[in-house]
């Protein structure tokens, strides 16, 4: 087993071109890093992390709010996966449960946080600031900037994983959603917020990064590093420490049981 590269299941969807390609960056980083890439696809795939050294929770469409307990708000266009739900919010819990690394991306830190217990903001401008106004949403607010393009800071808490990744307090990344944590799971910390003035309102700051503490390697951050890695080491680092994470993991010769 030490010899073989570690199994980093990429959790996600391949259902039409833009699936596909978004699906194709996440291989290429884990590859790259060092990892095998195994597609774990919605629909198909058996929701188990049996012979998984590591999971990467990826982007995509909204979870459904009935998945926090919540109705939801039709001026937040919400659009939830139901298949992917069903597949991502138990393979998460049991990841978390059996200590195997994961690496959370976009709608895979939002997954990670409500297969926890926490909450999600259905939209982020419309619920703290009363407009629809994509701020964190660069297709919509600036449609023309590169997929890897630093449009933010993101400020991270010392002494964490995330701080010891990116070697800095401070972080450029790019922004692809509507959706951000609101509540935090019971067993996740914080460790990065947007740095942007305008999120330190009533509500505080837009939460852009957590990790479990208390477990081997869990982290989730809500920009897309892999479309960042290939100009920023600090972002290629965090695939990085997934793949050495899961290679201790099948070192020691353990592996993931079934979702129940």
């Amino acid at each position: 087993m030490t010899g073989q590269r570690p199994r980093i299941g990429i959790v996600g969807a391949t259902r039409n071109e833009r699936e596909l390609g978004a699906f194709q960056a996440y291989v290429e980083a884990i590859e790259h890093a060092g990892g095998e890439a195994v597609p774990v696809l919605a629909g198909t795939a058996s929701g188990s992390v049996a012979g998984l050294d590591g999971v990467l929770l990826t982007g995509g469409p909204d979870v459904d709010p009935a998945r926090y307990g919540e109705a939801t708000q039709p001026e937040t266009f919400v659009e939830p996966d139901s298949l992917r739900d069903a597949l991502e919010l138990p393979l998460a819990r049991a990841a978390v449960d059996e200590d195997v690394p994961v690496l959370a991306v976009c709608r895979g830190i939002q997954v990670l946080n409500v297969a926890l217990g926490g909450t999600l903001y259905q939209d982020v401008d419309v619920q703290r600031d009363g407009r629809q106004a994509w701020t964190h949403q660069q297709r919509r607010s600036q449609p023309d900037a590169p997929l890897d393009a630093a449009l933010h800071d993101v400020e991270i808490a010392r002494g964490t994983r995330l701080a010891e990744i990116a070697a800095s307090p401070r972080l450029g990344v790019n922004t692809f959603h509507h959706q951000a944590i609101k509540q935090v799971a019971p067993d996740l910390v914080v460790t990065a917020w947007a740095a942007e003035p305008e999120t330190r309102g009533p509500h505080g700051r837009v939460i852009e990064a957590v990790e479990a503490p208390t477990r081997g390697f869990v982290v989730g951050v809500q920009w897309h590093p892999e479309r960042m890695w290939k100009r920023d080491p600090a972002h290629a680092r965090l695939f990085e420490a997934l793949v050495s994470a899961a290679a201790r993991r099948r070192t020691a010769g353990v592996v993931g049981d079934r979702v129940g």
